[in-house]
């Protein structure tokens, strides 16, 4: 009995030592998830008649700044750049302004999402210190929202700015001098917000502002505006388009490239396609023989110039009003020979054009020692067109599907500039079956006014797959495209030219009126498209990431039930 006793005692014990041993894992309780809360200021939020230079803000928590130099915003906006401290952890901040007030000013500090707690990284949204060196703190406020004038998507974190038109103000204003407000859309917003406005009379201007001084520099930055000023208070809810305006034509000193040719850098993107600059060089009173043509992916030309014993040139460049002149010592250097190279290779699609790239230019052609066959070794047809300006031989011909073609190019088939022909050259290219394509036929509705461009891009929009060009057709038929989901663009072509034209500020001139679909359109192999686009409803980025996230609910739940 004793025993059996002792047993039972013995094995409480040991199932009591199991469980003192049994591992358990240590929990920290619920994450954090709320933002710092200021519980204190000095002087307080929203005080008026402000006579200080230093503002401090206490929080409930330590805190962290991040990305303050992007996130903080202050208008009116200072000269001098107050001082924010400390940049290590800490449960409060101060300001040290250093510049000199206005008076009768309402000024506001929105530090966007730069306050966060120091251990999960808790923003406090848009937290705003305001305060007003009069006796009130003013307290309109203006709303709009941003678009860009030709891309699909927006830029982030672009400037808006109100300008207090005056006896002071004149269109110049907005190159030197600060705005009297300014906010920003962020990295996540095409919405702006202005509060703590006085009434009055303003422009109304957005930058995406890359020098961040909160001027205009167009070498530089992207502009928007509104062509009539904005009265103070009001409901309207404004839009402004960002574009980039084309410089007047600056030449810099040219470069000497090789033995034969020069770089002749400019200021802005010029349309030098369809007018090209009057470019003279000259070996003393000797005018030169030239070619000019574009440097790829370069904001400079190439001159080209037979070569010849000189200690220096002078070159002048001349264009509408532009007049400039240079003078440069020439070294003895190796010098460019006849390159040519095919775009393609291997397969080409029905809507490409067999293009050759060379280079030096092109200035004869003798079609008689060209010769495209099939895979029968039957002569096909071609035509050729040259672009001298990008040095691009194109050779248009009728593609059969699943066709073999074989071009060949005798010596003596193209002559350079400096009379260097080619050698034999041969290309091969196949074709693939028509079911490999698709067709998408756009029917418009709704359009305002001709001619348009209608564009396929890729699907953001940053690439032209192919155009077409109507003068009244509505219905716009693009055959035998590579299958891909594509992004339809429309531009209002005002002055003809069959270009996308941008804007001007001092011209006081909008961009060409840009239309994008709402969605996009997936062509597939062997498949027609017919598709309407309605003119009349505009390109909403909010409205597609919506439609994203509901494509990518549905392919996650018929993921899982498969």
């Amino acid at each position: 009995m004793l025993k059996n006793t002792l047993k039972y005692i013995a094995f409480l014990i040991l199932i009591s030592m199991i469980s003192c041993a049994k591992r358990g894992s240590i929990t920290g309780g619920l994450k954090d998830t709320l933002a710092p809360v200021l519980i204190s200021s000095y002087p307080e939020n929203y005080s008026t008649n402000f006579k200080g230079n230093t503002i401090t803000l206490n929080f409930d928590e330590y805190i962290k700044l991040k990305n303050l130099n992007k996130q903080l915003i202050i208008s009116p906006p200072m000269k001098h750049e107050p001082l924010i401290s400390p940049t290590s952890v800490s449960k409060f901040i101060k300001i040290d302004i250093k510049d000199t007030l206005q008076p009768n000013t309402t000024y506001s500090f929105n530090f966007g999402q730069a306050i966060t707690d120091n251990n999960e990284g808790n923003a406090i949204n848009q937290f705003k210190y305001v305060f007003s060196t009069g006796p009130y703190i003013d307290s309109l406020k203006l709303n709009g929202r941003i678009k860009d004038a030709k891309d699909k998507y927006v830029d982030n974190f672009v400037s808006v700015m109100l300008y207090e038109v005056n006896e002071k103000f004149n269109d110049s204003t907005i190159y030197k001098d600060f705005p009297r407000y300014v906010t920003n859309t962020l990295d996540s917003l095409r919405t702006f917000q202005f509060e703590n406005l006085k009434e009055g009379k303003y422009l109304l201007i957005a930058l995406k502002d890359k020098g961040g001084n909160n001027k205009f520099n167009p070498k530089d930055d992207k502009i928007g505006f509104l062509k009539h000023y904005i009265t103070i208070p009001t409901d309207t809810v404004y839009e402004i388009e960002l574009f980039k305006e084309v410089l007047p034509l600056k030449a810099f000193k040219p470069i000497q490239a090789s033995g034969n040719r020069l770089l002749l850098p400019y200021e802005g993107k010029q349309n030098f396609k369809n007018a090209k600059p009057k470019i003279v060089l000259k070996n003393g009173n000797e005018v030169l023989e030239t070619i000019v043509t574009q440097f790829p992916k370069k904001d400079s030309l190439q001159v080209w110039f037979k070569p010849l014993k000189a200690d220096s040139l002078s070159l002048q460049v001349s264009k509408d009003n532009y007049d400039k002149k240079f003078s440069f010592k020439i070294k003895n250097m190796k010098k460019d020979t006849l390159n040519i190279k095919a775009v393609q290779n291997g397969i080409i699609n029905f809507r490409e054009r067999f293009t050759l790239e060379t280079e030096t230019p092109l200035v004869k052609f003798d079609k008689s020692k060209i010769s495209l066959v099939n895979k029968d070794s039957t002569a096909v047809d071609f035509t050729t067109e040259y672009d001298e300006f990008d040095q691009k031989l194109y050779i248009d011909f009728k593609k059969d599907p699943v066709e073999k073609y074989n071009f060949t190019f005798l010596p003596g088939a193209l002559t350079d500039f400096y009379e260097k022909t080619n050698d034999t050259l041969s290309f091969k290219l196949t074709t693939k079956e028509l079911e490999d394509y698709g067709n998408l036929i756009l029917n418009l509705k709704n359009v305002k006014r001709f001619p348009i461009i209608v564009d396929i891009t890729n699907k953001k929009g940053d690439e032209v797959l192919a155009t077409a060009y109507s003068e009244g057709e509505t219905k716009i038929t693009f055959n035998l495209v590579v299958p891909e989901e594509f992004t339809i663009r429309v531009i209002y072509d005002d002055n003809k030219n069959k270009v996308y034209d941008t804007g001007n500020f001092l011209k006081k001139t909008y961009s060409e009126e840009v239309f994008y679909h709402q969605k996009g359109i997936d062509v597939r192999s062997n498949w027609d498209v017919d598709e309407s686009i309605d003119l009349s409803i505009p390109f909403s980025p909010e409205v597609e990431k919506k439609t994203d996230d509901k494509k990518k609910k549905e392919a996650e739940k018929k993921r899982k039930a498969f």
